[in-house]
């Protein structure tokens, strides 16, 4: 008896006996920690610069913020972080100087089919190293859910001002038709490694 006692005494003592603990979570890749800043800057500058255009003068200002103020934000994270590339991308873009490569092509694919099978749009995220011609760089990707405020320039239903404004600042634009929770695009992010 005196025997089982001590046994547990010391299993207690060494915890060998207590519960057992959730595995520890991997650590995150630096270059996915330091793009998902990026990537929060980004998201929290652009919606804070379309909130005060949207305050201002209704969507029809927020089309000229997006267009005049989203590539001045991308541009000083890119500058501030020293990666070669900031910005935003989409299947069905507004602008076209943001057309996807190839490679975010198939990850905006990708997305697409994460959020088909029930994935919630805003964790949709992806990263990976690439290498091409003895150079390796690492390439991010998160997901942009679309979200009822984006309705006003991106919706199903456009007021004819906003339509006129959007026509004339992009004529080739195709980012319409969204409903909360689609996915207007994506945030893209290289660092050369």
């Amino acid at each position: 008896m005196k025997k089982t006692l001590v046994a547990v005494a010391v299993a207690l003592l060494t915890g060998c006996a207590s519960e057992p603990k959730e595995p520890a979570a991997p650590p995150v890749d630096p270059n996915v920690a330091q793009a998902r800043g990026i990537t929060k800057n980004f998201a929290d500058s652009l919606r804070s610069e379309l909130t005060a255009g949207m305050q201002a003068g209704g969507p029809t200002n927020a089309i000229a913020v997006c267009k005049d103020k989203a590539p001045a934000i991308a541009k000083a994270e890119k500058d501030k972080s020293g990666w070669q590339k900031v910005g935003r991308t989409s299947l069905k873009l507004r602008n076209p100087s943001n057309e996807p490569d190839d490679w975010e092509l198939a990850v905006l694919k990708k997305f697409d089919q994460r959020k088909a099978a029930g994935e919630d749009p805003a964790k949709i995220e992806y990263s990976e190293v690439v290498a091409a011609g003895g150079k390796k760089t690492f390439r991010y990707m998160k997901a942009i859910p679309t979200q009822e405020v984006c309705l006003a320039c991106h919706g199903e239903k456009i007021d004819k001002a906003t339509a006129a404004k959007r026509a004339k600042l992009y004529p080739k634009d195709k980012a319409r038709g969204f409903k909360v929770g689609d996915l207007r695009g994506a945030f893209t992010m290289t660092k050369d490694l």
